[in-house]
């Protein structure tokens, strides 16, 4: 696969050609998941325009939002001094493929359709494992294989089911690991949400 779909330039060049790429809402399977949790650190991943990290600031959370892309940083920063929330959210731009992790740094670390291949994908799931901190949530959301690539997600093949990505993770680390399947209507009609939702043990 090429290194070039994954990488800053991409990136920026395509939050560079509209004011707005995604739908400005957060992610429902955050919103589902995450809505009653008592707020923490939270480490949003692979940020984009800052719908989650503004939506998690929002409730309380303090954010740290990663992203490849500079252009995408500055439209979350943007986004969160117009919702009122620039002191609970910071930036930092963030190669992903070669990111070495902070352990156990965060209370709730959420990554959102990585776009990934593999082995980099599974590096990355495991290293965001390790950042959470004990008695912390991991939440896992990608694309599942049942959907087949179409429009803007036209993308080499980051797909996974949910009970591989499960398997990626080392079971001691984990207090449970629970996994989904998901459907929802998106602009490209009924998508299939693949779900890994993690809790650290405690000690």
């Amino acid at each position: 696969m090429s290194q070039d779909v994954f990488g800053e330039e991409f990136w920026d060049e395509r939050y560079g050609a509209d004011d707005r790429v995604w739908s400005g809402q957060p992610n429902p399977q955050l919103v589902d998941r995450v809505t009653g949790l008592t707020p923490g650190r939270a480490l949003d991943v692979g940020a984009g325009e800052g719908a989650d990290a503004v939506w998690l600031a929002r409730r309380g959370w303090d954010v740290t939002a990663f992203d490849v892309s500079r252009v995408a940083l500055d439209k979350v920063r943007a986004h969160a001094v117009d919702a009122g929330v620039a002191d609970r959210v910071t930036c930092h731009r963030v190669d992903l493929a070669t990111w070495v992790g902070e352990p156990a740094a965060y209370d709730l670390v959420s990554a959102q359709f990585m776009y990934l291949d593999q082995p980099g994908l599974t590096t990355l799931y495991r290293q965001l494992g390790a950042a959470v901190a004990p008695g912390g949530r991991l939440l896992l959301v990608g694309h599942h294989p049942v959907d087949e690539r179409h429009g803007s997600h036209d993308f080499p093949d980051v797909r996974w089911t949910p009970e591989d990505a499960a398997a990626w993770l080392d079971a001691d680390d984990w207090a449970s690991i629970d996994t989904a399947t998901v459907q929802r209507q998106g602009h490209l009609g009924t998508m299939h949400d693949g779900i890994v939702e993690a809790v650290k043990r405690s000690g």
